[in-house]
């Protein structure tokens, strides 16, 4: 009997690791629940996470098996599931970020210790990362060069999950942990479905049409036109090869405008893969900038304006309903990723470090590879990055990408009555004019034009030019 061990691939079938495991033997899958891991963790997704498990669960007793969860930590729990069960091998796909390398290590070397063999598979991304590279050997930083080599690579199709008869029962399955038991508290976000049902429907129902209006319709924030797959990804309820086949058979069908729209998609399904590369290359990139200046940035220290941006409390209409979806929903339309990232950097003047710690905090989809790229990229400390003297401004976006500030009053309810062009040109109007059409709405807690000249000051002294 070999042993399965479940991570960011919590699904049956298209699972490298596991067809292996289940290749020449019985497999008995286990979950892990690392308290080392779940400090990292958020309510969002943990409550994802632990919907993720019934829904696998009920996979492999569809499959005559069960999921044996424990908590504890791997490089205990491995080992002593592998004795007392007689297992031969440990199997897991392996994951690339600082944290989860260190973890993997440490448990290669206690099942060694223990006399168990293991296979690490690659799994999480269509091609791993290593695998491109500059001519002069190095990991990509920019990405329109990486997005050739990636897009002309051959992709693996999916892969089989295993036959009924190759799951291990074994029978004395615990009851997965509640948030209660874990000392969660409940998210305050509605929670999207998990499992490998529902991402699939979901992936069936963008291909089906969305897909093909695409680029056209992606920076849409009130329209209902992206896929919403980040979460299944992330926790590997839906393997990457199952969706590039799914998206490429939906390009074998588009032709025209249409087939700019699904490359348009694929580019973001390698913006994904970019950043892993880029995480793996340079795990330091989570804590600190991958560009370094002659001189330490002068980012600002601003409780009240950091406070004011997490409420969606800062006046700037945009700004605050892409800050209440993420409240609302844990998760957050890519376009007002951006848009949310640039005004904490460049408007409040706030290191990009304390966005990403609350992103980790309230996402459901939170990842740490596309998270930190997102956030240095707006932050001009990233691979690619947004020029230093290129700022959003956020009235602009706003009239730009929700021009009947439609998703704003969505989200916004104190502007819900007002009319579009007064939300546009919130920043513009008067205390009395603001007072009469939305009295419980702030002003603007700083003047945008006067941020952006100093947020270019301040990263010209960081280039040493002042």
């Amino acid at each position: 009997m070999n042993v399965h061990w479940h991570r960011r691939d919590l699904r049956v079938a298209d699972n490298r690791a596991l067809a292996e495991a289940a290749a020449d033997d019985a497999v008995l899958p286990v979950f892990v629940l690392d308290p080392g891991v779940l400090d990292h963790a958020g309510p969002p997704r943990v409550a994802f996470l632990l919907d993720a498990l019934e829904s696998l669960r009920e996979a492999y007793r569809g499959l005559g098996g069960d999921l044996l969860v424990v908590r504890g930590d791997p490089r205990e729990e491995l080992p002593r599931i592998a004795r007392e069960r007689d297992a031969e091998a440990v199997y897991w796909n392996r994951d690339y970020s600082g944290l989860a390398r260190e973890r993997d290590s440490a448990v290669r070397l206690a099942l060694d210790d223990a006399g168990v063999s293991r296979g690490a598979y690659h799994d999480e991304l269509l091609h791993e990362p290593g695998s491109i590279r500059t001519n002069k050997g190095e990991h990509y930083s920019v990405f329109s060069y990486f997005w050739k080599k990636w897009a002309d690579r051959e992709k693996d199709r999916p892969i089989d999950a295993p036959t009924a008869g190759r799951i291990v029962d074994p029978g004395d399955a615990s009851p997965i942990p509640t948030l209660d038991d874990l000392g969660v508290e409940a998210p305050a976000a509605e929670i999207p479905p998990a499992g490998t049902e529902s991402a699939c429907e979901r992936l069936r129902a963008f291909c089906e049409d969305p897909i093909f209006r695409y680029d056209e319709s992606r920076d849409d924030p009130a329209a209902d036109a992206t896929s919403r797959l980040s979460v299944q990804l992330k926790y590997g309820t839906l393997g990457v090869r199952e969706v590039w086949a799914t998206v490429a058979d939906a390009a074998e069908r588009a032709d025209g405008d249409e087939a700019d729209a699904v490359e348009e998609y694929q580019r973001q399904l390698a913006w994904r893969e970019f950043y892993a590369h880029v995480l793996a290359a340079r795990p330091d990139v989570v804590t600190e900038d991958y560009r370094g200046y002659d001189n330490p940035v002068e980012w600002r220290d601003d409780p009240e304006a950091l406070q004011a941006w997490k409420d969606g409390r800062t006046g700037y209409p945009i700004v605050d309903a892409g800050m209440r979806q993420l409240r609302a929903e844990a998760w957050m339309h890519n376009r007002l990723r951006m848009v949310v990232a640039s005004f904490l950097t460049k408007d409040l003047l706030i290191d990009w470090r304390a966005g990403y710690d609350w992103f980790r905090e309230k996402l459901v989809d939170h990842d740490t590879a596309n998270d930190t790229g997102g956030w240095q990229w707006a932050a001009s400390t990233g691979t690619d990055a947004q020029p230093y003297f290129r700022v959003f401004n956020p009235m602009t976006q706003g009239e730009r990408h929700d021009p009947d500030a439609e998703y704003i009053k969505r989200y916004v309810p104190e502007l819900r009555d007002a009319p579009a062009d007064e939300i546009h040109s919130w920043h513009e109007l008067s205390d009395a004019e603001r007072d009469r059409i939305a009295p419980a709405y702030p002003a603007p807690i700083v003047d945008h034009a006067d941020r952006r000249e100093r947020a270019i000051e301040m990263f010209e002294r960081a280039r040493g030019e002042d």
